[in-house]
């Protein structure tokens, strides 16, 4: 079973497999709703399964339904939402 979760306290979605952590998408909270995701890791035994796109689909469905905006500061991050165009419109741009 794959479930992801976000670990407010720690700053973070979860991603576990069958109850044992897979990897995590550490983010900041900046004012204005704002999520900076900063880095995403995959444990090495858990990769080449998809688990860091669906960690990172969950992650921005739960910053859009929180109301927030994303700045992609992780190169994973940024990757799938160039190739995931309807996500676009939740990214800021600091400064812009």
């Amino acid at each position: 079973m794959i479930e992801v979760a976000h670990n407010p306290e720690a700053s973070r979605y979860e991603i576990r497999v069958d109850g044992v952590l897979a990897g995590f998408a550490d983010y900041r909270t900046r004012p204005g709703a704002r999520m900076v995701f900063t880095h995403t890791e995959i444990s090495e035994e858990f990769g080449g399964r998809g688990l860091g796109s669906r960690l990172i689909r969950e992650a921005l469905d739960s910053a859009r339904a929180a109301g927030a905006t994303v700045t992609p500061l992780c190169e994973f991050v940024a990757e799938y939402i160039r190739r995931h165009p309807e996500y676009q419109d939740l990214v800021e741009i600091p400064g812009a």
